[in-house]
């Protein structure tokens, strides 16, 4: 998504910076005393990237570098502040966007941190009652073996088939007709 937006942001800083250098050229006409200080910028920035292209390339520096012209020196020093409109424009929405990116990081993180600090909640009153439990299981293992029996134990398998067999034979009863010690008496229909 930050992609689409950052083209077209840049696209509209580029179709802002066009009519923004196009007014300081119409400025610097009407203003003689504005005129001057964007040429002796531009004139300025000229020296600065001839020098800088002759010590790269390893030539002599020392040598006179000849000025723009004044309408040439206007148009460069326009392009130039157009671009660095542009660039502050550019650089204010980086800086904005790694701030929220930040904030939401945090948030994120504080998110997790609360998350994981409720986890640990839980896993300390689990571990808690856990051992309340393990409490509660000696208290009753005691109370067992001064009755007399020394640990729980389950019943044994005998007991159980026994009372299963026994439920059978209740189920099997209920099941079965009912007997026909009420059924002896029939009525006879009346004749005519």
């Amino acid at each position: 998504m930050i992609l689409p937006v950052a083209k077209l942001g840049a696209l509209l800083m580029k179709s802002l910076g066009k009519p923004l250098a196009g007014n300081l050229k119409k400025h610097a006409a009407r203003h003689p005393r504005f005129r001057q200080i964007i040429i002796d910028f531009a004139q300025s920035n000229h020296r600065f990237q001839v020098n800088l292209q002759r010590r790269i390339y390893g030539h002599d520096t020392g040598v006179v570098i000849h000025p723009l012209n004044p309408e040439r020196a206007v148009q460069a020093a326009s392009d130039l502040l157009g671009e660095f409109i542009i660039f502050g424009v550019g650089g204010t929405i980086v800086i904005l966007e790694v701030q929220r990116n930040a904030r939401s990081e945090a948030l994120r993180e504080a998110k997790m941190r609360a998350e994981l600090e409720a986890l640990q909640e839980k896993d300390r009153c689990a571990s808690t009652e856990l051992e309340h439990l393990r409490m509660r299981i000696d208290e009753l293992e005691k109370a067992m073996s001064q009755v007399g029996r020394t640990s729980w134990s389950p019943p044994s398998l005998s007991i159980l088939r026994k009372s299963s067999d026994q439920s059978q034979e209740v189920h099997r009863r209920s099941l079965a007709p009912p007997s026909n010690q009420n059924n002896t008496t029939t009525e006879k229909a009346p004749q005519n």
